[in-house]
């Protein structure tokens, strides 16, 4: 989901799911932001809706 391999956090022994969120941190920031300035982008160079060439 975060671009991460499956079990890098949760598979950690004796890591607790507080442990596994505060290591995890803000990692999918950058993968969200990546997606929305995709998105953004794509709004952008389709023009408004409705509009003609």
């Amino acid at each position: 989901m975060m671009g991460l391999d499956a079990g890098h956090v949760t598979a950690v022994p004796g890591l607790s799911r507080t442990a596994q969120l505060k290591a995890l941190g803000n990692g999918v920031l950058p993968l969200q932001a990546t997606a929305a300035l995709h998105l953004l982008l794509d709004r952008a160079q389709s023009g408004p809706k409705g509009a003609t060439a």
